[in-house]
């Protein structure tokens, strides 16, 4: 779980202002912030569901992202990571 967090948050570092205001927020929250789903739900007057679809769609696309881009892969060859 906390190597998954620590992904997330590399790739939001990179591909986060390709996602709405939203799904910034709710990802900045949940991996950096270490917010609960619930916290975050009512900061938000959502469900909980809410946090976690809206964070399964920012993290799917964030990985999309990497998938077509490869900006983290490229920056870890080039800084030995």
């Amino acid at each position: 779980m906390l190597e998954e967090s620590f992904e997330i948050s590399i790739l939001f570092d990179f591909y986060g202002p390709l996602l709405s205001d939203r799904q910034q927020d709710f990802v900045r929250l949940y991996h950096d912030e270490d917010c609960s789903l619930t916290e975050i739900a009512e900061q938000f007057s959502v469900s909980k569901q809410a946090v976690s679809s809206g964070l399964k769609s920012a993290e799917k696309k964030l990985r999309f992202y990497e998938e077509k881009l490869g900006l983290v892969a490229r920056w870890k060859k080039e800084n030995g990571i």
